[in-house]
């Protein structure tokens, strides 16, 4: 698919040591996302909202040639960034480069996953996968209230795609929101996920948040999140609070 190169396509970070695990890489995220989670605080690219330090493609490419020397690993992120037309292409120029890639994901689009993953040159090195809460609640990160089973299905579909990687090529995120994570959801999400996945449970922050009203809504306590831990680790071993 065509697209254009020179048109602002997203936030790059240059240098960063905690997006990609093992390796120093740059990160580069993307505009456009397909759900609304209402504690999301990447709000310009959830809203398309281009701001003067946007890059494209093109520089994108410049900076991984001077940097390939340096530099290990590229990290695609969002927003969501196998919405973008030219995923495949930076996947591609990356890895000529000698870059491994790290695809960060919502996990609603399973046949754009399970395609990259397919072909060997647009293949992810290491997939990670936001699980936002049990798959029956995501109708809430759409802004409705009606059930939305086709959402659910994909959810699903995607943690079946991703559970057939090698377990080093792969984890599933949660962050911790006590409207959308509760105990239940804890217990749902964990009956879906391998039981040899790493799962990472994180703490919500609630700062420029995408709905204001979650700016209100206190974070668990330390105790709370450990007691999600505990319930976690019933069944996925390898779950850790990040």
């Amino acid at each position: 698919m065509q697209f254009d190169k020179d048109a602002p396509a997203g936030y790059l970070v240059k240098t960063t040591l905690v997006d990609y695990p093992g390796r120093l890489a740059s990160a580069f995220f993307l505009y456009g996302c397909n759900l609304r989670c209402p504690y999301c605080y990447n709000t310009d690219l959830v809203n398309n909202s281009e701001k003067e330090e946007a890059v494209s493609v093109s520089e994108l490419y410049s900076h991984l040639e001077k940097r390939k020397n340096v530099l290990s690993g590229l990290v695609l992120s969002g927003g969501e960034a196998l919405l973008f037309p030219g995923l495949k292409e930076i996947i591609e120029k990356a890895k000529s480069l000698g870059y491994k890639i790290k695809l960060d994901t919502n996990g609603t689009l399973p046949e754009k996953l399970s395609e990259l993953i397919k072909n060997p040159d647009t293949k992810p090195d290491y997939i990670a996968m936001d699980i936002k809460t049990s798959p029956q609640n995501y109708s809430v990160l759409l802004g409705s209230k009606k059930i939305n089973r086709e959402l659910e299905n994909k959810i699903c579909k995607s943690i079946s795609i991703l559970s057939e990687l090698p377990p080093k090529e792969r984890e599933f995120r949660t962050v911790l929101v006590p409207p959308l994570v509760k105990l239940e959801d804890i217990q749902n999400i964990s009956k879906l996920l391998p039981e040899n996945a790493a799962w990472f449970l994180a703490s919500f922050k609630n700062e420029n948040c995408l709905d204001h009203f979650y700016e209100t809504i206190n974070p668990y306590t330390e105790n709370e999140e450990k007691e999600l831990l505990r319930e976690a680790q019933k069944i996925i071993k390898n779950t850790s609070i990040r």
